[in-house]
């Protein structure tokens, strides 16, 4: 599966604390992008999290500004413990936005590592995505 790289997020991205995706989504316009299929946001872990006790919350926000002053938090996942590699943390939007689309990885345990992918997609494509261990060697 192929995804635009003006749809990822976060393209593994190391996390060790609280923090925002890598990437801005511009959507072009504060415009209602539910009509049709259904969008969602796709977080998934590369690898096993580390630390003591480590979880992970996303929050998908909004704003009209490129700076995100303002901002609007429009889904909040569940907390989630101890990601595995190839695990997905979905969260269906819904159709109220603004132009521009953030994510906040909240995280919290003693010493937490995560290394995370994050993609705007639609709902159908999600169970597309396999991550796959790298246990292999190019000759």
């Amino acid at each position: 599966m192929f995804i635009d790289s003006k749809q990822a997020f976060a393209d593994g991205q190391a996390l060790t604390a609280t923090a925002n995706s890598t990437n801005i989504i511009d959507l072009g316009v504060d415009r209602d992008i539910g009509p049709g299929e259904t969008m969602s946001v796709m977080v998934s872990s590369s690898v096993d999290a580390g630390g003591t006790s480590p979880t992970l919350q996303v929050v998908v926000q909004t704003s009209n500004a490129e700076n995100m002053s303002g901002l609007t938090a429009i889904a909040t996942s569940a907390v989630t413990a101890d990601l595995v590699a190839g695990q997905k943390i979905v969260l269906p939007l819904g159709t109220t936005n603004q132009r521009y689309l953030r994510l906040s990885f909240v995280t919290s345990g003693s010493s937490p590592t995560h290394t995370i992918d994050a993609y705007l997609q639609p709902y159908s494509m999600v169970d597309a995505k396999t991550d796959y261990d790298n246990n292999y060697t190019i000759v």
